[in-house]
This record gives structure tokens, sequence and C-alpha cells, in this order.
């Protein structure tokens, strides 16, 4: 599917809080070694540095949710990365997104670090993120 920076967005606004605008998904992607995987229910956004690829979102319509297109789509991401030369992805997931934890860690993610008190909440405290990294060379196909 064509990368239509709109498209992102509107998927974007509708699968997190505070949603990325049209204009920061478009400068994102104008940007060296930026790149999204897309369908029509979701888009994984990828920037990668030399031999590393961090994760900057993952977006996936409520509607198509716990129906594997957050798994498809990291799968996706992960056979690019290994084309381009990537060993390791990196990426932050909130403490308490328990399902997204679920998908990272199913592909073999691990807990690398923690950014304490990094989501601010509307209501309660700040969340802390945790860092989760994965070494291509161990992970899943």
């Amino acid at each position: 599917m064509k990368v239509d920076p709109a498209r992102l967005a509107a998927i974007h606004a509708r699968a997190i809080t505070p949603a990325w605008s049209e204009a920061a998904l478009r400068d994102l992607l104008d940007q060296p070694g930026v790149w999204a995987e897309a369908e029509a229910d979701g888009f994984i956004l990828m920037r990668q540095a030399g031999d590393e690829a961090e994760v900057l979102t993952l977006a996936v319509l409520p509607e198509a949710r716990r129906r594997g297109r957050g798994l498809a789509l990291m799968q996706a991401a992960l056979a690019t990365c290994r084309t381009r030369g990537v060993s390791d992805v990196f990426l932050e997931v909130a403490a308490d997104n328990d399902a997204a934890q679920a998908l990272y860690r199913a592909i073999g993610m691990v807990e690398g670090g923690r950014r304490r008190g990094y989501y601010a909440r509307s209501e309660g405290p700040a969340v802390d993120a945790l860092i989760l990294t994965l070494n291509l060379g161990g992970a899943l196909p």
C-alpha cells in the first residue's frame, strides 16, 4: 500500500492519543532512514541509523485490533530491517500498555531499560516507558 501521510495521520488519530499530525508524519517520512509499512487498518513507522532501527510508532485501528494486524506489521518491519542490515531494533512502550507489551514480547523483545515518568497522562501520574530491544540474530521469522 502506498504510504500517504494523510491516511497515516487519520489512522494515528483513531488509534493513539496524542495523535501525530499529517505534517509531523510527512516530516518524519522525509528524513533519511525513515520508512513505513502500511496496511488499510494500520501502520508501523521505523527509523534506521546505522545498524540500529527504532519503532517510532505502531498504530492499528481499534476495530482491527486483536486480529494479528500489529504482529503482521511488526513482522513486515523486521523483514525490511533484515534487508537493510539492521542488527538491533528498539522501541519505547508505556508500562501500562499490556497489549502492546504482549505483542512485542511475543516477537522476542526484552526490557533493556526504563524512562521514569515518560508518558504524561491527563488524569493521574505520568507512566514509565519501557525500552524494549530485539537482536535480529535471535528474532522470530
